[in-house]
């Protein structure tokens, strides 16, 4: 990745190259079993990256409204699968929702009856089911958490489903690096295939497949599900396409010392990468020499925690140096605000070698935001 090319600060760079190289081990498995993938767009909504992966994937997998009418877009007509699910279907959306979308899982029993078309419809209807199996530790990220308002009681679908529904879809992890928890839920949710045939089932997101070296076992599970259920089964990775492929460039703005201790601020701030606040985490940077320089990276913002953390250099940063946070291809963009009024990043996108400016926001958009 040439930097060097990126003229303006701050900035997203994303790698299209590494968004393809990621796509390679879900053809691997869908050329194995014939299994779909779709795109959670979710992750990413950048016009750019969703015509760089439409005829790739097989669909986009949505959240609202909105995302369905920008993958309905992409697509086109009968260009793909578009699978949404959520907590937040709305009566007065509906009608619109349900013509863009080929496969609706509901998130309730309640939602499904409220919103569940008979006759006249052109989706294909699901639901979202609770396995009641955690594998993440901080509930803030756990879909099954107790008291949880991401999908159905498994449980009570045990008497049966509601007429019409022809698919389940579940979601339990993030960026998980092993398959272990899909086998787990799978297992435990076997009873309900057994006894009420389907057309297709979503095994969602939350795995990381660029990082799992050996597939088989998904492979074989794959493979059983259509063999002995004659399910169509859906894949929708998100962060595991992008998030490896983006980068935050900053630049120093200031350098001064506070309290015995180096304080560089940058020209960007955790609201540019809101994940970093979200999870309490520090932030990866791009291939950094690591030495006995220490100095705490900040942002600009007048939140006192806008901090990304204390980092090691083998030569201090001074004014005007220019750091790369790695990793934030996923969730990033999609959540940055203009808190304070500081612009979003630019937008850069580096294809086949080549590092090109796609994006810049303006005073007029900012304005346009919180005035009429």
């Amino acid at each position: 990745m040439d930097f060097e090319a990126v003229k303006t600060s701050p900035a997203y760079v994303f790698d299209q190259d590494a968004i393809l190289d990621n796509l390679k081990p879900l053809e691997s498995l869908r050329e194995a079993t014939g299994c779909k993938i779709i795109y959670s767009i979710k992750a990413l909504p950048l016009l750019a990256v969703l015509e760089l992966l439409k005829g790739r994937v097989d669909g986009f997998s949505v959240s609202s409204l909105f995302e369905a009418r920008l993958a309905r877009e992409v697509l086109g007509e009968q260009g793909g699968s578009v699978h949404l699910t959520t907590p937040g279907l709305r009566t007065d959306e509906f009608a619109e929702i349900s013509q863009l979308c080929s496969h609706i899982s509901f998130n309730s029993l309640s939602q499904q009856v409220r919103l569940f078309e008979a006759e006249h419809r052109h989706y294909s209807a699901g639901l979202r089911v609770n396995p009641k199996l955690s594998f993440v530790d901080d509930d803030r990220y756990n879909p099954c958490r107790q008291h949880s308002k991401l999908g159905v009681d498994w449980q009570l679908l045990a008497q049966g489903l509601p007429q019409g529904v022809e698919g389940l879809h579940f979601h339990t992890v993030f960026s998980r690096e092993d398959f272990v928890p899909l086998l787990a839920t799978v297992k435990k949710l076997l009873p309900l295939l057994k006894q009420h045939p389907l057309k297709w089932l979503n095994l969602g997101g939350g795995y990381l497949y660029n990082r799992i070296q050996d597939q088989q076992a998904l492979i074989n599970l794959i493979l059983e599900l259509q063999q002995n259920f004659g399910l169509e089964v859906y894949l929708e990775p998100g962060k595991a396409l992008v998030g490896n492929a983006g980068y935050l460039l900053t630049t120093v703005l200031d350098r001064f010392v506070s309290d015995g201790k180096i304080i560089l601020v940058l020209d960007t701030s955790v609201n540019h990468h809101p994940e970093v606040f979200e999870y309490q985490r520090q932030p990866s940077l791009h291939v950094t020499e690591v030495g006995q320089e220490k100095a705490i990276l900040a942002g600009s913002s007048c939140l006192a925690g806008d901090v990304f953390g204390e980092y090691s250099f083998a030569m201090l940063p001074d004014v005007g140096s220019q750091l790369v946070f790695a990793n934030v291809g996923a969730y990033a963009m999609v959540k940055a605000s203009r808190f304070n009024g500081y612009n979003l990043p630019d937008v850069y996108l580096n294809y086949q070698g080549c590092v090109d400016l796609n994006k810049r926001y303006f005073y007029q958009e900012y304005r346009q935001q919180l005035c009429k």
